[in-house]
């Protein structure tokens, strides 16, 4: 018996699961099985040798899809649609929904589509006006030619969207063997903590002054940052002294470069020995902060490593010209005229670039720094022409970067941003956090919901890789819980960029303990299964909703994103009029959009009833996880909802712990459960933190103690609320509460 494989090529067809998602598939298209059963890679013979091909792989019709594009060169937004037409140039990430007419959701198959490097090229997605799906290799350099290809995209399918994708980047990860998944990798300690960033308060004009005084702030008012991030502005940098009169005639900016691997006159002392590590002292000795981060480019600065100065000479760095890929170009037509492109950038020879990074590393090191934010990483493959191309320059790279780090940074201190290209998500094994999206604009109101919508969507692809950081916000700010409560479920960092003294410390206590600590999502936060391929920015009718999970409950956001989007024609973000609204749009919530929210009930035999906890009302539901309730919001509105499954312990008696009902993820507060069955039943629970600590209970409990003394509660017999003060933070050495409730 001959057992058919998952996904095949049969008939000019790609088939998965015996239905047909690609039709026409040319016959230079060849399929290679992978070591699973429900995976195929495909690659292209192809007549002659190129730097560049394009072929089609099929057509794509009557689908839903998820495309993960880069609408710029650094950066992936969110694109849904039916045919291949609708797939966006640069697509690096496709899902695939296909069901049969008035078939049930079990019977739906996920498809996922990952174009991966092969060799020194690199592979991406895009749709024609004939709704063929296209692939494009590309290996940037004119001198570096292929002409046979045969696992340039890994293909696979699953009933389950989630699990569908996280087994195919196992896949892809084996195959590759460049980089690491998320779960394999150190998490730096700073995504338990809250923190602050530099940029958006200062931009370029940081000074060691304003870092402490942006510390001191916040510290004082009762959200203690526990790690910064001094951004751009610390470094010694200059511009090309012979070329200001050209630069000005063409009305550019004046394109900066590294001048030293140490900081600037900001950042220095009446010491010579002491620079940085004077405010990383004050950061640490009078802050308490655990983390210091600071910023650099991957190629040292904007402009790379200025060729001629005497302290850098060792780099060997050589100007070098971008030249940006046509989908880029499509996508973000201004590269034509960048500074980068006209000024060029300075660029370290590969083979010294282990030496620049870990000079560099070892130096801040000394100063007392914990890690780096390495920015701008798409850079890179524009930069390849003569080095092998695009792949093979950030392998290089990102190998210098990766052991660099090890050396330097012990808890694995490395943040990317601007990284959203192939080559830097397949080429780093070590790198755990990753940027999921364009900035936080404070002063672009079109950019607030696309943000939202953006992390969510990216975070589906980032995810399995790294971290994804949804990136810093202002507390002060007509968004400000809007993004806040999206950070809560990120299941990454937290931290805002506000200026000193500019603060809202009520919005900060939803989401920082007085210790600096954070209640952390146990998973990166992404949209629910039903929202995978509904776009919420664009359609007019449809909420974003984002899950995560702790680890007793899950979290449930939702978000109306709708009224601004990527504009594919005028090539940047813009309002669209006619899905603008003043009027709320209606969605639906169950419990069962936590996907995973089976996983936290203690009993084998759950009944399948959730207690939905509303963070904006402050009401308590019951009812089947597969039970929707309407919810309706107004764009830049949202709702947090804590989902936990209700145990029964005995007849009359049943209950389900919320957490710290006044914070965005209060549910995460809950570290340690445990039921014991009886007449009525007693529940035990560790708790960290403090404040309002919520519960549901079917009947008033007899007795609440915390420790070992009785305490006073409250319970509303018509909801079931249950709620008690945890007045103080634990003992230091205990870390938890323990409460005991006697029902």
């Amino acid at each position: 018996m001959t057992i058919k494989p998952t996904v095949r090529i049969a008939g000019g067809k790609l088939v998965v699961k015996e239905r047909t998602i690609l039709t026409d598939v040319p016959e230079n298209v060849v399929a290679t099985s992978g070591e699973a059963v429900e995976g195929v890679f495909l690659g292209v013979v192809f007549n002659e040798e190129s730097c560049r091909h394009v072929v089609p792989l099929g057509k794509l019709q009557d689908v839903r899809f998820l495309a993960c594009f880069r609408f710029k060169l650094w950066w992936m937004a969110q694109k849904m649609g039916e045919n291949g037409r609708d797939v966006p140039l640069e697509t690096q990430f496709l899902l695939v929904e296909t069901k049969e007419d008035h078939q049930d959701e079990e019977n739906i198959a996920y498809t996922v589509f990952l174009p991966l490097i092969e060799g020194p090229f690199k592979a991406c997605l895009q749709g024609n006006d004939g709704d063929e799906l296209e692939l494009c290799l590309e290996s940037g350099d004119n001198d570096t030619l292929a002409s046979a290809f045969t696992h340039s995209v890994y293909i696979s399918s699953g009933s389950d969207p989630f699990a569908t994708i996280h087994e195919a980047m196992k896949a892809v990860k084996m195959h590759l063997g460049t980089f690491k998944l998320r779960d394999e990798k150190k998490l730096p300690d700073i995504v338990d903590y809250f923190g602050w960033c530099t940029w958006d308060a200062f931009y370029q004009e940081v000074t060691q002054q304003g870092v402490e005084a942006g510390l001191q702030s916040l510290t004082s008012g009762g959200a203690p940052p526990k790690f910064v991030i001094i951004d751009d502005g610390w470094q010694s940098v200059a511009g090309d002294e012979d070329k200001q009169q050209q630069q000005q005639e063409l009305g550019q900016p004046q394109l900066l470069r590294l001048t030293g691997v140490k900081e600037n006159a900001k950042f220095q002392t009446e010491d010579p020995k002491i620079g940085i590590e004077n405010i990383v002292r004050i950061a640490k000795e009078k802050y308490g902060l655990k983390s210091v981060y600071v910023w650099h480019a991957i190629t040292g600065y904007w402009g790379g490593v200025r060729p001629g100065v005497k302290e850098m000479g060792e780099y060997d760095s050589a100007m070098q010209y971008p030249k940006v890929c046509n989908g880029v170009m499509e996508n973000e037509p201004g590269w034509k005229t960048d500074a980068l492109a006209v000024q060029g950038l300075g660029l370290v020879n590969p083979k010294n670039v282990y030496k620049f990074y870990n000079e560099l590393h070892s130096y801040l090191r000394s100063a007392g720094v914990d890690g780096v934010k390495v920015d701008a990483q798409c850079i890179l493959e524009t930069l390849g022409a003569g080095l092998g191309g695009r792949v093979e320059l950030t392998k290089q790279y990102h190998l210098a970067l990766d052991a660099s780090v090890a050396r330097n940074f012990a808890d694995n201190g490395c943040i990317a941003c601007m990284s959203h290209n192939l080559e830097s998500l397949y080429c780093s094994k070590q790198t755990a956090i990753v940027r999921a999206s364009d900035d936080f604009f404070p002063r672009d109101p079109v950019s607030h919901t696309i943000h939202i919508a953006a992390v969510a969507y990216n975070t589906v692809f980032l995810g399995e890789v790294m971290q994804p950081d949804w990136d810093m916000f202002h507390s002060v700010h007509p968004a400000a819980e809007y993004h806040g409560s999206a950070r809560a479920l990120s299941g990454g960092s937290v931290y805002v960029s506000d200026k000193p003294g500019k603060h809202n410390f009520d919005l900060l206590r939803k989401l920082v303990l007085p210790d600096g600590t954070i209640l952390r999502a146990r998973f990166p936060g992404r949209p629910t299964k039903d929202c995978l391929f509904s776009d919420p920015t664009r359609d007019g009718v449809s909420l974003l909703k984002i899950w995560n999970m702790n680890k007793y409950s899950g979290v449930l956001g939702v978000y109306n994103c709708q009224g601004a989007s990527w504009n594919s024609v005028e090539r940047k973000n813009t309002f669209h009029q006619a899905t603008i609204s003043t009027e709320p749009i209606t969605g639906y919530i169950k419990g069962g959009d936590v996907h995973l929210i089976s996983e936290t009930a203690l009993d084998a035999n759950w009944d399948g009833k959730v207690a939905l906890y509303s963070y904006m009302k402050g009401n308590i539901t019951i009812l089947p996880y597969d039970v929707a309730v309407p919810v309706s919001l107004k764009v830049l509105e949202h709702e947090i909802l804590t989902v936990t499954p209700v145990k029964i312990l005995a007849p009359g008696s049943s209950f389900a712990p919320l957490g710290l009902i006044d914070m965005f993820n209060g549910g995460g507060a809950i570290q340690g459960l445990k039921y014991e069955e009886g007449e009525n039943g007693v529940v035990y629970l560790e708790v960290k933190g403090c404040g309002r600590f919520g519960a549901y209970s079917l009947t008033k409990p007899k007795k609440c103690t915390i420790g070992s003394s009785a305490v006073d509660f409250e319970y509303d017999s018509g909801s079931g609320l249950l709620t008690l003060n945890l007045e103080e933070m634990p003992l230091e050495h205990q870390k938890v509460h323990y409460i005991v409730i006697e029902l």
